[in-house]
């Protein structure tokens, strides 16, 4: 039995799944994504041969964004193991176009996502960046957690990379971190929010998929979104209608990107410490 298969039985309990095809789409750095058909509907699928815990992750991650309500994600069928691999099910998603209602929509949703708090960074689970791990243990404050559970880590996995004297000026940085970031709230944040993980559905719906979520600080999400192009000015702009940064944010983009940065040095290798270095060699 297939991997298709497999699926197919796990999900909707049948074995008559021999002319199900399994249709490959390219562009996921982390696992495997196809596409198939079955009775008449379309379903999206992920598989991955040593996912370990990913998908169960991201399953709590999109039925937690799924309660709030605030942007629409896609609805899990089914996860499970087959011979081959690990494998999660979920609705498909048709492309829409990318409207400018599409990009307010996507900016008051974040908002309005982002307006759903916590007693404390962190979450009730820890869960991946990539495949990378990412620790939510709670902490009290963001610039303890932002050190202490997104920063620290990376770096560490980072080593081979980061020679002494720019672990150093991370260690002078994070001493001068309380001069940067406002005092607000902690905020539910998507957690891996760039361009290839959203997009428009029918009527130009926006759509939000591969989370990595945790409460922390809002402007995160939004100098996350600056990286690899940046989304469109209008939904910056429907963001700040609905839920108004605090001044000079901007000046504060490049410390929160930090953190992706570093995930794609581990991910993908050296190519990206040179921002790193920027960053660092303007702040400290």
């Amino acid at each position: 039995m297939n991997l298709l298969q497999e699926v197919i039985r796990h999900i909707f309990g049948d074995e008559s799944s021999d002319n199900v095809r399994l249709n490959s789409i390219g562009g996921g750095c982390i696992n495997n994504t196809g596409w198939f058909e079955w009775k008449g509907e379309r379903f999206f699928l992920k598989w991955n041969h040593n996912a370990k815990d990913l998908f169960e992750k991201e399953e709590l991650g999109l039925k937690l964004l799924k309660e709030v309500n605030s942007l629409a994600v896609p609805e899990v069928l089914g996860r499970g193991k087959s011979i081959e691999s690990d494998f999660l099910c979920l609705s498909y998603i048709p492309k829409g176009i990318e409207t400018k209602r599409y990009w307010e929509l996507l900016g008051h949703g974040l908002a309005n996502l982002h307006q759903n708090t916590n007693e404390s960074f962190g979450l009730f689970f820890d869960n991946h960046i990539g495949r990378l791990p990412q620790s939510n243990k709670p902490k009290s404050s963001w610039i303890e957690f932002f050190i202490t559970r997104r920063l620290t880590p990376q770096i560490k996995i980072a080593e081979r990379y980061l020679d002494k004297t720019t672990q150093k000026k991370f260690e002078i940085l994070f001493n001068k971190l309380q001069n940067y970031f406002p005092d607000e709230p902690p905020a539910l944040l998507h957690g891996d929010l760039w361009s290839g993980n959203i997009m428009s559905g029918k009527e130009s719906s926006p759509y939000i998929f591969d989370p990595a979520v945790f409460f922390g600080h809002r402007e995160a999400e939004l100098a996350f979104t600056t990286l690899f192009g940046g989304f469109d000015k209008t939904f910056y702009a429907s963001y700040q209608e609905s839920f108004p940064l605090r001044p000079q944010f901007q000046e504060r983009i490049d410390i929160y990107n930090l953190y992706p940065l570093l995930v794609h040095v581990n991910l993908f290798g050296s190519s990206y410490l040179m921002e790193v270095n920027r960053i660092l060699q303007n702040f400290v």
